[in-house]
């Protein structure tokens, strides 16, 4: 996986047909601490998405309540997030290394390249605990809040 991450989109023509409006290098990086990085590939406003709407909107926070966001997430060795949930189902697929899903009691799971998470809003924290750098992949699809 090379950072920054290129990005492709296709859209339409005049005449509706399929071509690439951008083939770029995405260059939103947000860094959260020392040791991680992410980029925002996409994200829409609602679900379902609107596939005539020339972009993709900017992002202020981790998920779109009633929207779609996909990420490409790096852990260095020894990186941990802050606890957080949101209000999405969120897809992750584990594309290098290894990390540590950590809910609530402390219950862990250890995820490694090319294992896959369905999160349902629960609240988690994030620890990379092994010696390489840690590349995930999330799309997440807004979703009601929790009662």
């Amino acid at each position: 996986m090379s950072f920054p991450p290129r990005r492709v989109v296709t859209g339409h023509d005049e005449r509706g047909r399929a071509i690439v409006v951008a083939d770029e290098t995405v260059d939103n990086v947000r860094v959260r601490r020392p040791g991680h990085r992410s980029f925002v590939l996409w994200a829409t406003e609602t679900v379902p998405a609107d596939n005539a709407a020339p972009a993709g909107v900017e992002l202020a926070s981790r998920s779109l309540p009633e929207g779609t966001v996909f990420r490409i997430a790096e852990f260095g060795p020894g990186v941990a997030s802050d606890r957080h949930r949101t209000d999405s189902v969120d897809y992750a697929v584990v594309l290098s290394g290894e990390i540590d899903l950590v809910l609530d009691d402390g219950e862990t799971v250890r995820l490694s390249a090319g294992d896959t998470l369905v999160q349902r809003g629960t609240a988690h924290d994030w620890i990379n605990r092994g010696a390489a750098p840690c590349v995930i992949a999330f799309c997440l699809v807004g979703a009601r809040p929790l009662p």
